[in-house]
């Protein structure tokens, strides 16, 4: 069988090992298992959409409503703006799709950061088109600028806060990209994180509504990190109407499931469960913070809800990953994408207690 030639250079998506896994490979049991590698939202899912999931099991055999309108309409009335300026997507992952399929081909080519989220990648290479990557895995203006004049890239990926390092880009400098590009460029603001940086500090949020008057620039967000909903698999794109009126017809009918749907328009009802989880976030990722200092390594600062870790050559990421796992401790290591580090999810104190202990061991 004869498969589609771009394939050839294309990497499988390396996804954080499952509990189930671990469980299976070295017989620990599940309950054992501390899962610190997905940035899933440890206090888990708000239990009013878990009781509006249950509620609603008795209709799984239906299609959801395909207009999306009630939670269109919530996101609307969230970030300011038209139900004609959203589309829905199974997690943000597919919008991306979505922009990738709308439009590359083998002639066009793509920018992004150094380090970042590997299904931009992916997703291009899927369409044939061209990588282009700054030297940096921050989102430095003057690096993207002048790789976008030399390169004329057909999409900007700017991933704020990033993935899988934690840093963040200010608004000011993601608007100095923007106003640098022609408008034959489209560039995406992945925002999956965005309510992590918004509370550590102003200066790095940014709402859809800062950059909908640009007709080539799109807005990502997620329900799967802050609203702990991501088995559900539900996130948005937000731009100027005819830019979603394009990606529409990249949409398959019914493209989130009925439950997803009925979860997230709950989820849009309720900004305590987030705050809390934000405040968790924040008390818990000190102790990660200190621990590497008083360990002499360093650490990127975080705007997420993970933390990413740098090692020297007297230390290795891959090994150290493989110990924790068989301890039942799953982290995302990171020498798949050229670095000597993990990224660790912040947990629940307990959770984090296990962590530092084991950890502690192994590095000793």
């Amino acid at each position: 069988m004869k498969f589609n030639k771009v394939l050839e250079n294309i990497k499988t998506y390396e996804a954080g090992k499952p509990i189930e896994l671990v469980v299976r490979e070295f017989g620990i049991a599940p309950e054992e298992v501390v899962k610190l590698a997905s940035n899933e939202n440890p206090i888990g899912t708000n239990p009013a959409v878990a009781e509006v999931i249950r509620k609603n099991a008795d209709k799984a055999h239906l299609y959801p409503d395909d207009s999306m309108f009630e939670l269109k309409e919530a996101l609307g009335k969230k970030f300011n703006v038209d139900d004609d300026n959203i589309i829905i997507g199974a997690g943000s992952d597919q919008v991306l799709e979505f922009i990738s399929r709308a439009l590359l081909d083998e002639e066009s080519s793509v920018l992004m950061s150094q380090v970042t989220f590997a299904m931009y990648e992916i997703y291009a290479k899927q369409m044939g088109a061209t990588i282009v990557r700054t030297s940096s895995y921050q989102h430095k203006v003057d690096e993207f600028i002048a790789a976008y004049k030399e390169h004329k890239p057909k999409i900007i990926y700017l991933c704020t806060p990033n993935n899988p390092t934690g840093d963040a880009t200010s608004k000011e400098d993601v608007l100095a990209i923007i106003n640098a590009v022609d408008k034959e460029t489209l560039v995406v603001v992945d925002g999956a994180y965005m309510e992590y940086a918004a509370a550590k500090d102003e200066k790095y949020c940014i709402e859809p509504k800062d950059i909908l008057e640009f007709e080539n620039v799109i807005y990502l967000g997620t329900f799967s990190k802050a609203y702990g909903l991501g088995g559900m698999r539900v996130g948005y794109g937000i731009a100027q109407v005819n830019l979603i009126k394009e990606l529409y017809k990249m949409r398959p009918p019914f493209n989130i499931s009925t439950l997803s749907l009925a979860a997230a328009i709950e989820a849009c009802k309720d900004d305590v469960f987030v705050e809390e989880s934000i405040m968790l976030h924040q008390e818990q990722i000190k102790r990660y913070e200190a621990f590497a200092k008083e360990q002499g390594f360093t650490y990127i600062e975080s705007y997420t809800n993970f933390i990413t870790y740098l090692f020297d050559e007297g230390m290795d990421s891959t090994k150290i990953a493989d110990a924790l796992l068989k301890r039942g401790v799953i982290i995302r290591n990171l020498a798949s994408y050229g670095m000597n580090a993990m990224r660790i999810t912040i947990g629940t104190a307990k959770q984090n207690d296990v962590f530092f202990k084991h950890f502690s061991e192994v590095i000793a």
